[in-house]
């Protein structure tokens, strides 16, 4: 018996939205074997209808209203970004119990509690595969295949256009300017850079693994922040030597019932699986209890990629719309504590420069002493007017290592504190 045929609409036909059109096009009778049913593209979303498209597409409107409220259709797809008008048309298609799947990693990150509920409420599912990671599955093992698994840690490289940029600067010793410039001249930066650079994209989607892998809401609001604006070369530099590279890492961890997470540059060492993702590549690096370590790499970003990981999500809605399953959407609205950065406990990397004169390196020593910062290991650099110290403390809390740079700052042999940045993921 000839199945009847699902149909897909979508609001959103640019980078990712035509390449799920592209996929649903050229991959039509293997998704069909998959899902049990033909899977067409229906009414699609767009904001300017004569608009020149790489992709033929049947039915475009302008009218996101003939996507969420047509009766026609199975599954919505969202790719449009942003936060509305998106959030008002993913709860209209929900509410009318129709199942969505979105690449919206701001949506999801900070509204993803109240659509969840929505979804469940009216037996819908939400699915968000492409929100974190691009084409790089990361959702659903989190969700399903270490369900059985107390996660401990999540690291990851989830921003393709600053590792490309620390990329640059660490093999070509490229200014950060200039290696912005270049990324932006290649497409893997916008024109105005601020949301990858100042580490707002990988907070989001730290937001939203940290929810998944500790089964707690987390908003994008909960992430500490900090981009990478202030890595020099001369930072680079220094790390080569000493055995780490510098990336942009989002790390999730829960520590004595509270939920950490942050998004910073950190030195690490070279022999870590993360040291070697290079360009604007992402990989997830996962430390499960039972399973041990996981590391999950690949593109990011793109419109291939990502929408692989949509038209995956649109497999797994209609695969379930077919077989009647009532939902469910796996996202806890339990409110965990939120670790307070202050108390995130790292190893420091921090670069002074002084004067090259006696008895500076003690009362450096002893400002970490007075607020219990061991220091591991020191180095003096250049004599004179350029004289530096470069130190690695132990393990510390941030906010006493916070109150040391505030006292340095202070000393009169310490002209500045040129840089600060964490250690992650052991020794080199």
């Amino acid at each position: 018996m000839t199945q009847r045929p699902l149909t897909v609409g979508l609001l959103g036909c640019g980078i990712v939205g035509s390449g799920v059109v592209r996929l649903l096009i050229d991959h039509a009778d293997e998704i069909a074997a998959r899902v049990g049913a033909p899977v067409r593209v229906g009414p699609v979303a767009v904001r300017t209808l004569s608009r020149e498209r790489d992709v033929a597409v049947e039915h475009l409107t302008d009218d996101p209203a003939d996507v969420v409220e047509n009766p026609d259709v199975d599954v919505v797809v969202e790719v449009m970004g942003g936060i509305e008008p998106a959030r008002t048309l993913i709860s209209t298609a929900l509410s009318r119990g129709v199942s969505v799947v979105t690449a919206n990693k701001e949506l999801v990150a900070t509204l993803g509690t109240e659509l969840f509920a929505l979804a469940d409420e009216k037996g819908a599912r939400l699915e968000y595969e492409a929100a974190v990671a691009g084409g790089i599955p990361i959702i659903k093992p989190l969700r399903e295949s270490l369900a059985g698994d107390r996660v401990e840690r999540v690291l990851g490289i989830l921003n393709g256009t600053t590792n490309y940029i620390l990329t640059r600067m660490s093999e070509k010793g490229m200014a950060f300017g200039d290696a912005l410039g270049e990324a932006q001249q290649l497409g893997y930066a916008e024109r105005d850079p601020t949301a990858d650079v100042e580490g707002y994209d990988a907070a989001a989607k730290a937001a939203i693994l940290a929810s998944i892998a500790f089964d707690a809401e987390v908003v994008a609001g909960d992430v500490a922040r900090e981009g990478i604006t202030r890595v020099t070369a001369v930072d680079i530099a220094h790390a080569q030597r000493m055995g780490y590279a510098i990336k942009l890492l989002a790390i999730a961890e829960e520590v004595a019932g509270q939920i950490g997470v942050r998004v910073h540059p950190a030195l690490i060492p070279q022999a870590h699986p993360l040291a070697s993702v290079r360009e604007s590549f992402n990989a997830v690096f996962v430390e499960g209890r039972a399973a041990g370590d996981l590391m999950f790499y690949g593109r990011g970003a793109g419109s291939m990629p990502t929408a692989s990981a949509v038209v995956g999500d649109i497999v797994t809605a209609t695969r379930a719309l077919r077989a009647g399953e009532r939902p469910s959407n796996g996202r806890s609205a339990t409110r965990k504590p939120i670790q307070s950065f202050d108390d995130v406990v790292v190893q420091y990397y921090v670069l002074l420069d002084v004067a090259d004169q006696p008895g500076v390196l003690a009362a450096v020593a002893r400002t970490f002493g007075d607020h219990n910062v061991s220091i591991k290991s020191v180095w003096q650099e250049g004599v004179g007017d350029h004289a530096q110290l470069l130190l690695i403390t132990h393990s510390a809390r941030e906010g006493a290592v916070q109150a040391t740079l505030s006292d340095l700052r202070g000393l009169p042999s310490v002209r500045d504190v040129a840089s600060v940045m964490r250690v992650e993921g052991g020794e080199p």
